[in-house]
């Protein structure tokens, strides 16, 4: 049966504000049971109701966000790093809405989780999408990303087109940007330079390492996911935890889509590379994750081994069995891309991904238009 207009309006309205209120319930049912000294959770239940019915939506209280966000972090299939998902520090920053303002907090967001090179553990929430009034979002995979590195070339072009100057150096960190809604010009700001530590590559036994002119910086801080707890999404929640060495070493540095610095590193030891059954692509492997490793200890910058963090998570997977609850895993990630068959993760079955599981930090569909950007022709662009 086909709805008249009004009626069909009135059915998607009240179908979305139950799917609000289905999924309230059970993250405020869950939130209750973890959270037991709070009360009875009828009460909040009414409260919720209320809200989603008068505004389709509805407002988290800062301890809801506080344990949502530390949830979806626990939720994350494919962090190995989750042992900590209790110690998130949670930034309450919903009344934040301006560009100028989030940029501003974005990077306080660093000077916080870099903590003098001691990494901690943060996220920073921004506003909540509400129903006809979408949330601003932040365009690019972390906070922090290199120009010339070969998987930020779509942000480059983008950065450039908004009238950004740079990218000639190696290593120079992009510019941040702001989306403040669908189909609106992202707004272009430099990263100070006090808000990003970064660290320079050496080698603990081959001086010559340094000549490469190698560095990363200090706090892999995600800002292209979205945070969706208990039916509301918030599209700007840049989180960070501390950079196991393996990210940098066996996939930023060495990925042939990213810096290929293998065959850089065999040259520079003395390599057999004449073919592959000399193993010069494991050899080289080895020593540039080494010369990561020794160059964070020696800065004071946290990071983790792949055989430590393996330990560490397998713990985290019997105490959230002692708690009752799942570990959702994706082999693939946590299985460390260096050396996987030593590592204690690598010889067990885990728990499967849930992709419906929520709180959780969910990947989205590319946040700007492709190279024939929607906002070239809209008013509120203005190229810096």
């Amino acid at each position: 049966m086909q709805l008249p207009p009004s009626s069909a309006s009135a059915w998607r309205r009240l179908s979305t504000q139950g799917a609000v209120l289905e999924a309230a319930e059970v993250f405020i049912r869950q939130y209750a049971a973890e959270n037991p000294d709070d009360g009875d959770p009828r009460r909040r239940l009414a409260e919720v109701t209320a809200e989603v019915e008068r505004f389709g939506t509805y407002e988290h209280t800062p301890a809801e966000l506080a344990f949502g966000a530390r949830v979806a972090w626990r939720n994350a299939a494919r962090c190995i790093g989750r042992l900590y998902w209790n110690n998130l520090i949670v930034r309450d920053l919903r009344y934040v809405t301006h560009p100028d303002d989030i940029a501003s907090e974005c990077f306080e967001h660093l000077r916080i989780a870099t903590n003098g090179g001691r990494i901690r553990p943060v996220v920073s929430v921004f506003a909540p999408d509400r129903p006809g009034r979408p949330a601003a979002s932040l365009l690019g995979e972390q906070l922090v990303r290199y120009a010339d590195d070969p998987r930020s070339a779509h942000r480059v072009a983008l950065a450039r087109d908004l009238g950004w100057k740079g990218g000639e150096t190696p290593f120079e960190v992009l510019p941040l940007l702001v989306q403040p809604g669908p189909g609106l010009a992202p707004e272009l700001y430099e990263v100070p330079e006090d808000a990003v530590l970064e660290v320079p590559l050496t080698h603990p036994r081959h001086p010559g390492f340094a000549d490469l002119g190698l560095r990363w910086y200090a706090v892999p801080a995600v800002s292209d996911m979205l945070l969706e707890i208990g039916g509301v999404t918030y599209p700007a929640a840049p989180f960070n935890g501390w950079y196991m060495g393996t990210e940098i070493g066996s996939r930023n540095l060495a990925d042939t889509d990213r810096y290929d610095l293998l065959p850089t590193v065999a040259e520079l030891f003395g390599l057999d590379t004449r073919n592959e059954r000399t193993l010069w692509r494991d050899r080289a492997l080895v020593e540039l994750n080494l010369a990561v490793l020794h160059s964070y200890e020696q800065a004071g910058v946290t990071m983790a081994d792949h055989h430590t963090e393996s330990r560490r998570f397998l713990a985290h997977v019997d105490r959230e069995g002692r708690h009752g609850r799942p570990v959702p895993t994706d082999w693939s990630w946590i299985v460390p891309p260096l050396s996987g068959g030593t590592t204690a993760v690598f010889h067990r079955y885990y728990d499967p991904e849930d992709p419906d599981l929520r709180p959780a930090f969910v990947h989205r569909t590319a946040a700007w238009p492709h190279r024939d950007h929607a906002w070239r022709d809209c008013p509120t662009h203005s190229a810096q």
